[in-house]
């Protein structure tokens, strides 16, 4: 995919819903209303408000375009009205909502507590929009956390993720930084795991393919990642390394290469 192409999601019921076909039409129906996407974006659409006594719930699709599963810790929601004015805030714990499927569209119903509602506001019938609170956007942070990197390397890191272009509001993306064969003939690569979000991202697995120079595919595996957490505005490196099993070519051109994250069945 190129980086500015339209993405349309699939949509992804949560496993353990129990739907009736009525309710999986319904959800299906609101799934092809939504929009496309830019590709690596994370985003969320509003389809319905219902307002009782002491709460109101919002069900709404939270959608992804990045090509591996995500999984959030925790969500901060606003609710707006038509002109846009905060009528509601509230933090969500996301954990029951599991993994979100590369592109895919997963339905969820988010509760509002009255204490939600900023004073003088109503929760209002038309108009509204639901959307990430977008904090005051501080300066994007390079995350080494338990990598073990010299000084000099934090500080050259530091001074290639300031070069590169910015990543987007809600985009997650991957930079390839070094790869090179061990004497092993194992194939070592280094990337810069980038969030642009609000919120930490959590990774499961990586299926991930590198190509060298004459565009012929050097390797491909997929990586099992364990409690790996991508913090919200952050850049965090991380080393790969594929076993010789993996490998497709012994000799392979690395002047230039390149990293290409998977689809699962890819």
């Amino acid at each position: 995919m190129t980086e500015h192409a339209a993405v349309n999601t699939t949509l992804s019921l949560h496993p353990q819903w129990e739907l009736s076909k009525q309710e999986e039409y319904v959800y299906q129906f609101h799934h092809q209303q939504l929009l496309p996407m830019k590709e690596n974006q994370i985003n969320i659409t509003g389809i319905k408000l219902e307002s009782f006594e002491d709460f109101f719930s919002v069900t709404a699709f939270v959608r992804s375009t990045v090509s591996e599963p995500l999984k959030f810790e925790m969500l901060q929601l606003l609710l707006l009205d038509a002109e846009e004015n905060i009528v509601a805030r509230e933090s969500f714990d996301m954990y029951q909502f599991g993994d979100l499927p590369a592109n895919s569209s997963r339905p969820w119903k988010f509760f509002f507590p009255a204490s939600s509602i900023e004073e003088g506001k109503k929760v209002p019938e038309e108009g509204w929009v639901l959307a990430f609170e977008l904090k005051k956007k501080q300066e994007h942070k390079l995350d080494l956390g338990e990598n073990a990197f010299s000084e000099e390397q934090s500080r050259n890191l530091q001074a290639l993720m300031e070069k590169m272009p910015p990543v987007k509001q809600n985009e997650v993306n991957f930079i390839g930084l070094n790869a090179g064969l061990a004497p092993s003939k194992e194939l070592h690569v280094t990337l810069l795991i980038r969030n642009g979000s609000l919120n930490d991202v959590q990774l499961e697995q990586l299926p991930l393919m590198v190509t060298d120079a004459a565009n012929d595919v050097v390797a491909q595996g997929v990586f099992q990642l364990k409690d790996f957490t991508v913090k919200a505005n952050t850049s965090k490196p991380w080393s790969f390394v594929f076993p010789t099993a993996l490998l497709r070519k012994e000799e392979p051109d690395l002047s230039s290469w390149r990293v290409t994250p998977l689809q699962e069945g890819q």
